[in-house]
């Protein structure tokens, strides 16, 4: 009986961390897919300045004595932002995913967790996800007393495509 009593506990116990087991199996499976998201996801972008899934959350808002704004910008897979300029540049320091960044005139470039990218003042330029993995980036935009942004028209399919 003793050894039928041991038995049965065995396999509850068993039963239970394999159980507990799959349960973290799945959680870090979700986690590889997504993002590692370091920053609240925001508020998503108007369909006036992007296309698809963007999200925005302001981190730093700029004020007289740090004329910088900062915020974070998560793209869904196939998100872009329109073609842009900023009157002082941008600065952008990708945190996770894949993506692309092009200045007008300028071959397309592949941007990955660890680029940091510095758009020049009043140049045209746009920066999205990959069509398969999402982006997350920092933004910096320095002297915001000259301007934030100047949006302009939607990046075509055909531009972004060039990329696959």
């Amino acid at each position: 009986m003793k050894n039928i009593l041991k038995s049965f506990a065995l396999l509850i116990i068993s039963q239970a961390i394999l159980s507990c087991s799959n349960k973290n199996q799945k959680t870090m499976n979700e986690e590889k897919n997504g993002l590692d998201q370091i920053f609240p996801k925001g508020e998503k972008g108007s369909g006036d300045t992007f296309t698809g899934n963007a999200y925005n959350v302001g981190l730093v808002d700029a004020d007289n004595i740090y004329t910088t704004a900062v915020g974070n910008v998560y793209f869904e897979p196939g998100a872009r932002s329109n073609w842009h300029s900023h009157p002082a540049g941008q600065i952008l320091m990708i945190t996770d995913g894949i993506g692309y960044h092009q200045i007008e005139g300028q071959p397309m470039e592949i941007i990955k967790k660890g680029s940091v990218i510095k758009c020049p003042p009043n140049v045209r330029h746009w920066h999205g996800a990959s069509a398969d993995v999402g982006l997350q980036q920092l933004y910096i935009v320095p002297n915001t007393e000259k301007g934030i942004v100047n949006w302009d028209e939607a990046v075509t399919d055909e531009v972004y495509n060039l990329a696959k």
